[in-house]
C-alpha cells in the first residue's frame, strides 16, 4: 500500500508564494506518476498538476499554468507543488495523489492512492 502525507499548507496573503510537500511511503517511488488535486468549500475536487515517474513530463490545469510548478525528488520520495501569485480563489484543501499510470492525469481515471490533504488559505 502507498501512504501519502501532505504538508506545507497555511495562511498567506494574496500575491504570496507557498510550497506544498508530499512524502510517499512506498518501496519504489519512481514507479508512480504523482499529482495534485484541490477541493474548495462547496465545490467539486479539481485537478491541479501531475508529473510522470521522472519529473520530466508535467501536466497542468489551464488555470494553473504559469503560476504553479510540480516537481519530484525520487531520492527523497517527495513531490512538491510550488504555488506563486496566489489569490483567494486558490483557497482549498490540496491533496497529493499517486498512480502507476501517468495517463490517469490526462484521461478520465481516478488516482489509485490519496493523501489526506493540507489546507491552503489565501486572504485578500
Amino acid at each position: 500500500q502507498v501512504q501519502l502525507s501532505e504538508s506545507g499548507g497555511g495562511l498567506v496573503q494574496a500575491g504570496d508564494s507557498l510550497r506544498l510537500s508530499c512524502a510517499a511511503s512506498v518501496r519504489t517511488f519512481s514507479a508512480y506518476a504523482m499529482g495534485w488535486f484541490r477541493q474548495a468549500p462547496g465545490k467539486e475536487r479539481e485537478f491541479v498538476a501531475a508529473t510522470d515517474w521522472s519529473g520530466g513530463s508535467t501536466y497542468y490545469a489551464n488555470s494553473m499554468k504559469g503560476r504553479f510548478i510540480i516537481s519530484r525528488d525520487n531520492y527523497k520520495k517527495m513531490v512538491y507543488l510550488q504555488m506563486n501569485s496566489l489569490n483567494p480563489e486558490d483557497t482549498a484543501v490540496y491533496y497529493c495523489a499517486a498512480d502507476s499510470r501517468y495517463s490517469t492525469y490526462t484521461g478520465v481515471n481516478e488516482p489509485a492512492y490519496w493523501g489526506r490533504g493540507t489546507q491552503v488559505t489565501v486572504s485578500s
